[in-house]
């Protein structure tokens, strides 16, 4: 199904160690808008959705894969020159205690990911509306880190995903307007 390149979709470029930053970027790694719930919620849900929109959630859920990817090589930058006291200083002494750099599924309050971020109906149209949503508040949080750095090499980085995000959710509204013009046909006739 998949052919991974080794290479990320866009490059990834940090101007200086900042662990704080990579805390608040632990969000968009294993929070619960982010791409890591994204990705396993569109995979889910395509098990049952209609073919005529089944490859735009597995498109997306590909992509969050590899924006995925992205966050995780953006706090690592971010990170792997940081003293033990800086991890402390920026609240990550607990994750550094338990896996000193590596990363783990956790939001920017430290708490891990968990399934229930998942939200899967079995109705193809309720589902992608809460996609809809997830994408919106991934594009509000990207934009809130954004306005949290003055690292302008991670800024542009993130701009990037912040993008993606609005093409998805306008993905997303096709995909619902293709199902509800399906259902209307076949009212009609």
């Amino acid at each position: 199904m998949w052919i991974y390149e080794k290479k990320l979709q866009y490059p990834v470029r940090v101007g200086k160690c900042d662990v704080r930053m990579a805390r608040y970027l632990m969000e968009q790694y294993g929070g619960a808008d982010g791409e890591l719930a994204a990705a396993l919620r569109y995979m889910n849900q395509r098990y049952a959705i209609p073919d005529k929109v089944i490859g735009v959630l597995t498109d997306i859920s590909t992509e969050e894969f590899a924006h995925l990817e992205m966050i995780a090589t953006m706090i690592y930058k971010l990170t792997k020159d940081a003293s033990v006291q800086e991890l402390e200083a920026a609240g990550l002494g607990p994750n550094y205690a338990q896996r000193d750099h590596a990363l783990f599924y956790q939001n920017s309050a430290g708490v891990p990911w968990t399934a229930s971020y998942i939200q899967a109906k079995g109705d193809p149209i309720a589902d992608l509306y809460e996609d809809i949503a997830a994408e919106e508040k991934a594009r509000a949080t990207y934009q809130w880190l954004i306005d949290m750095t003055d690292d302008v090499d991670l800024q542009d980085g993130l701009k990037f995903l912040r993008e993606r995000e609005i093409i998805h959710a306008i993905r997303f509204k096709e995909s619902v307007q293709i199902l509800i013009d399906e259902k209307d046909k076949k009212r009609i006739f």
